[in-house]
């Protein structure tokens, strides 16, 4: 599914770091950097219908690399 962020990401947790993220493998290959995270927040987003709800997010970030594969997990409102 699609969506746009409005606004900011809060609530911002570390869920793993480097190896205990299960496709770290794939991530360094596609993407490259070293020290990866996958983090969850909580976000407004944008959907393709044009409505806006509270949704938490997760993806992963590496320094350099920035944020990748950003995916929403399940609607809070």
């Amino acid at each position: 599914m699609h969506f746009e962020i409005v606004g900011e990401i809060s609530s911002i947790e570390i869920i793993a770091r480097s190896s205990g993220i299960r496709d770290i493998a794939r991530l360094r290959k596609y993407y490259g950097g070293r020290l990866w995270r996958k983090l969850k927040g909580v976000a407004r987003i944008r959907l393709p219908s044009g409505q806006i709800r509270l949704a938490e997010l997760h993806w992963y970030e590496a320094h350099g690399v920035g944020k990748k594969e950003l995916k929403r997990k399940r609607f809070l409102d």
